[in-house]
């Protein structure tokens, strides 16, 4: 089953960007991908999915705009740009695949696999 690592998260000033990466263990082609994050004391939230083939991708309504999902199928891995940061996007996100399939995904459990997480702390 393929394994996911995510990397790129820290700290960083309302305003600012990060860039978060997620790098697989095998090649992901055959993957649709999506981000999630969850702050302390709430529930895991849906923030970005991208189709197996990068044609299609959605936003959670709270990150539109301001966050951008790609993926490197020759790299096996997948970014989150981060941009115009806010105090309440802090969360340790993560990364999810799942065999591709026509429609999309915002729903946690339909995922296969998950990384362990990386924390964004972003500071008022």
């Amino acid at each position: 089953q393929v394994q996911l690592v995510e990397s790129g998260g820290g700290f960083v000033q309302a305003g600012g960007s990060l860039r978060l990466s997620c790098a697989a263990s095998e090649p992901i082609q055959r993957y649709d991908m999506g981000w999630f994050r969850q702050a302390p004391g709430k529930e895991r939230e849906f923030v970005a999915y991208i189709s197996w083939s990068g044609g299609r991708q959605y936003y959670g309504d709270s990150v539109k705009g301001r966050f951008t999902i790609s993926r490197d199928n020759a790299k096996n891995t997948v970014y989150l740009q981060m941009n115009s940061l806010k105090p309440e996007d802090t969360a340790v996100y993560y990364c999810a695949a799942r065999l591709a399939r026509s429609l999309l995904s915002m729903v946690e459990n339909t995922y296969n696999y998950w990384g362990q997480g990386t924390q964004v702390t972003v500071s008022s």
